[in-house]
């Protein structure tokens, strides 16, 4: 028999600042572009979509696709997701990597 699965929306247990810039701390660490745009998904339902779409001028439904696992956003939408959800972009040199 079969395993039987079903998505599960992880919004609800990220609801505080600090457990939501982990999340996004540990997704742009990994350097994987679905990651990356899934965890900015889960912040922004966790936070709401709507009022998102509205601060960033990105339809909702857009910002849905974009963020998703599979979602792909452009640089435009991802500086304006990220502004908006308080955050900002910092680069940081990676241990033991030359120049």
């Amino acid at each position: 028999m079969a395993l039987e699965t079903f998505p599960v929306d992880l919004a609800p247990f990220y609801q505080s600042d600090a457990a939501q810039q982990e999340l996004l701390n540990d997704a742009l660490a990994s350097g994987h572009a679905g990651y990356i745009a899934n965890a900015l998904g889960i912040i922004a339902r966790a936070r709401g979509m709507s009022g998102l779409a509205a601060q960033t001028g990105v339809k909702r439904q857009q910002l849905y696709r974009a963020l998703s696992e599979d979602g792909n956003p452009t640089l435009e939408t991802l500086t304006k997701v990220i502004s908006a959800l308080g955050f900002r972009l910092s680069v940081e040199r990676e241990p033991g990597k030359a120049a």
